[in-house]
């Protein structure tokens, strides 16, 4: 394989990162809506956004920004950059079996009212702190 430029490499990585923002972020959403066809007289439901988007922001402080930016730091110091070196190995697969336990973990909380907002609330905390540590993509200057 050629080699391509380290630059490809964190275009490629801010793609997947922000892509599982997005995704989250209409999960959530998702999760949030079905929640209120169940109760909608429950004023609480709202809480998930705001409770998402704090647990989220203290996320993105203590683990993502860290995680975002040893990446960066690792694809610049890449000897011959490959496209598929965006992430690690042990990311893919970690990727995988986090996409798998969240989409049973949904599964599990369809038709329960507690269950959907607790899923929400963790969709929302990702989703916030994968677009807040996002920023790194933009400001890493290796």
């Amino acid at each position: 394989m050629s080699a391509t430029s380290r630059y490809s490499i964190k275009l490629v990585a801010a793609a997947i990162w922000f892509s599982g923002a997005f995704v989250l972020l209409i999960k959530g959403g998702s999760l949030l809506t079905q929640a209120l066809a169940l109760r909608p007289e429950q004023s609480l439901t709202w809480l998930a956004v705001p409770a998402g988007l704090v647990i989220g922001g203290i996320k993105t402080q203590l683990i993502f920004d860290k995680v975002c930016r040893r990446n960066l730091d690792r694809i610049a110091a890449l000897d011959r950059p490959q496209i598929w070196q965006a992430y690690r190995p042990g990311f893919y697969l970690f990727l995988v079996a986090m996409i798998a336990l969240a989409g049973g973990l949904s599964g599990l909380a369809q038709g329960n009212y507690p269950g959907l907002i607790a899923m929400a609330v963790l969709d929302f905390s990702l989703a916030t702190a994968l677009f807040a540590s996002g920023r790194s993509f933009q400001h890493h200057r290796r």
